[in-house]
């Protein structure tokens, strides 16, 4: 059998491993079949590499460029996914486990390609929040903006998903602009490997975008300086070692991490066994149990249920665990597979037998063996049977709220109201998610107000969502992925908030104008550039931010409000009964619709022919200020305040729009939204 050595990419070439390099075992075998480390990289070339190289490059780039090659890298991947299916197996996992490390892993980069391109600017400055108003003048504003850190993204992840752990965090760091070296566990390298070959063979990532450690990370962590991030999910143990790193601390280097988590799993009180409810909650501990056996940092470890419906919830899954076979992962019909290696096997064993010093063993046998089948016998070395127990004084207990055994092994706990279910939920100091299975908005509104500060995720399902839910161990890339306390306090992903993590917001004070030229979006109170024709004429390239165009004042009349009024059967008594009216604080008698008011402004600036404005796709931060009468008029200003490429043939305009009435007060603002040709 060939070894695999499993090479790293370092200041753009691929360095094969040296004497110092540790073997790989198969889980499924125990035999060696790869071999990765490598003593001499040379961990400031590889830094250098990434802050002269791939930073600039990536920098240079606008957040949609970055996105579209995020989308490519995507893309590519997926033409690829057998090759890492294949290798993925002698990871134990089984082909429902490469769906959620590879696929869901791809399906993240694509997540946030789309983000990138809907919710980030065309540009390469993110304006964080809305202008604040520092001077009654209006001439001094604030803005808060977020650029690319020019330093480099160190990524240590875990070895349960080699690709998955590794995208989830590259995704957002490529699209601030940042380049990354990531640093695998040297058990599942070989995965992680492959998956940065195709990459990189692919041609899409700028040079210097993306290293590749496969071994150990030498003195790296003593270069860093304070534009560097690193990024770490692993044990709380090698988090805190990482973290008090001298020159970590020294620097303020910013870190992430995700570490050990006790996530709990609550039975709502309103559950019984026969409802969809109860189903759901035993098909989602025996998930989490199984899938990837058990090796899921997202993972049940507790299982809270009330006390008269313990034995219930015994029983119903250990009969599903009954059902679930276990053994070669490439075999039909297998269900769970191995543990990464023996040596996480006697780790599984040791943190079980900790458990059981204050729990009772209800199912599963640690000494079980795979089971046999037609393609050949296994090794059993890195196999555990599910296990689960029942400790029945968790109001003392220590360990299962402590200890977290890293395979298939939860404990299942009695509560006698939702405050101890919530209480014992927050025993863990801190997970990553705690799920509750309940119909009861009440249930759940409690346990978010007492457990939402314990917990980065809560799930919540029942019958209603349980057919499109994602499930309680899925994290996602909309969503954040950290917990405070045990979990290590960090989060990851949830959209652009994951982006954020690799970029510095920096408040920006000055005039209107010093902000427009700094975001690239018109500010209120800044220059107006005065449009050679009518803007609706002219194309997205050549409309210029700031370009203004004011209207000619149109007078609204009583009859426009009662045509109005009965066309649209809108009657409100403010515009049609003058002493009601009056009675009302906010209007002086009877006055014009608001929507009247905008389907005048329309008319006002409209160009009615046929031109490059394909569509009008809505309004943003509609705002009435000032009423107005029968015989008072209305004049528009419609300034470019953005815009941003869309496709191919058109891009979004966002236009800033004020009404203003005869005396020159505004009386309403907002943000139109069109699409208009390049």
């Amino acid at each position: 059998m060939t070894i695999m050595k499993v090479a790293s990419f370092a200041a753009g070439e691929w360095v094969q491993p040296n004497s110092a390099a540790r073997a790989i075992a198969s889980a499924i075998t125990g035999a060696q079949i790869a071999e990765a480390g490598n003593d001499n990289l040379d961990m400031q070339a590889m830094l250098d590499h990434a802050r002269n190289v791939g930073g600039p490059d990536l920098r240079a780039m606008g957040f949609h460029d970055r996105a579209k090659m995020l989308k490519a890298l995507a893309l590519h991947l997926g033409q690829h996914k057998q090759e890492l299916y294949d290798l993925s197996f002698d990871t134990g996992a089984t082909q429902k486990d490469h769906l959620i490390d590879i696929d869901g892993g791809v399906g993240t980069v694509f997540v946030f390609a789309s983000k990138g391109r809907r919710e980030m600017p065309d540009g390469q400055v993110y304006i964080d929040g809305d202008i604040e108003e520092l001077s009654r003048g209006g001439t001094f504003k604030g803005m808060h903006i977020a650029t690319p850190l020019k330093g480099v993204a160190v990524h240590i992840n875990a070895f349960n998903f080699p690709v998955w752990g590794m995208l989830e965090k590259l995704a957002p760091t490529l699209l601030a602009g940042v380049p990354a070296i990531v640093k695998p566990a040297t058990a599942s390298c070989y995965v992680t490997e492959a998956c940065v070959r195709i990459m990189l063979d692919s041609g899409i990532l700028p040079d210097g975008a993306l290293q590749l450690i496969s071994g150990g990370t030498g003195d790296l962590l003593d270069r860093l300086t304070a534009q560097d991030v690193v990024s770490f999910t692993g044990s709380a143990q090698t988090a805190s070692m990482l973290r008090s790193n001298p020159n970590i601390l020294k620097n303020s280097v910013r870190f992430v991490a995700e570490q050990d988590s006790l996530n709990a799993s609550i039975l709502g009180p309103d559950v019984t066994p026969g409802t969809p409810e109860f189903d759901l909650f035993i098909k989602e501990v025996h998930r989490e149990m199984t899938t990837k056996a058990g090796q899921k940092c997202t993972a049940i470890r507790r299982i809270i249920a009330p006390e008269g419906q313990v034995q219930n919830v015994i029983e119903a899954l250990s009969a599903k665990l009954d059902a679930t076979p276990m053994g070669d992962p490439r075999a039909e019909g297998i269900r769970m597979g191995a543990l990464v290696s023996a040596a996480q096997k006697r780790d599984v064993l040791e943190k079980a037998a900790m458990i059981g010093t204050e729990s009772k063993r209800v199912y599963g046998d640690p000494e079980a063996l795979p089971q046999q089948n037609a393609m050949g016998d296994v090794n059993p070395d890195a196999f555990v049977a599910p296990m689960l127990f029942h400790c029945e004084s968790p109001d003392t207990a220590t360990v299962v709220h402590e200890t977290e055994a890293f395979g298939p092994v939860s404990t299942i706990m009695g509560y006698r109201d939702i405050d101890h279910a919530i209480e014992l939920a927050n025993k863990g100091e801190g997970s990553l998610v705690a799920s509750v299975i309940t119909a009861s908005g009440d249930v759940a509104r409690e346990v978010a107000m007492g457990a939402g500060a314990f917990h980065g995720r809560l799930y919540f399902n029942n019958a209603t969502s349980m057919k499109e839910s994602t499930g309680h161990g899925s994290p996602l890339p909309h969503m954040v992925h950290g917990g405070p306390g045990r979990a290590g306090g960090g989060e990851e992903m949830g959209g652009i908030r994951g982006v954020m993590h690799y970029m510095q917001r920096t408040a920006i004070q000055g005039s209107p104008d010093i902000l427009s030229s700094i975001g690239g979006r018109w500010v209120p109170g800044s220059s107006e550039v005065e449009a050679p024709a009518h803007p609706f004429t002219r194309r997205f390239n050549d409309l210029a931010i700031g370009e203004t165009i004011h209207t000619a004042p149109r007078t609204v009349t009583m009859d426009d409000i009662e045509l109005f009024a009965n066309f649209t059967g809108d009657t409100f008594y403010a515009h049609m009964d003058e002493d009601a009216a009056k009675r009302n604080p906010f209007f002086p008698g009877r006055v014009a619709h608001g929507y009247l008011l905008l389907s005048f402004a329309a008319g006002l600036f409209v160009e009615p022919n046929e031109g490059p404005v394909l569509a009008n796709t809505g309004l943003d931060n509609l705002r009435f200020m000032t009423p107005v009468a029968a015989g008072e008029s209305i004049q528009v200003r419609l300034t470019v305040k953005a815009k941003t490429r869309r496709t191919d043939e058109y891009g979004e305009v966002r236009w800033h729009v004020t009404l203003a009435n005869q005396d020159g007060d505004l009386v309403a603002e907002y943000e139109l939204l069109t699409m208009v040709a390049y």
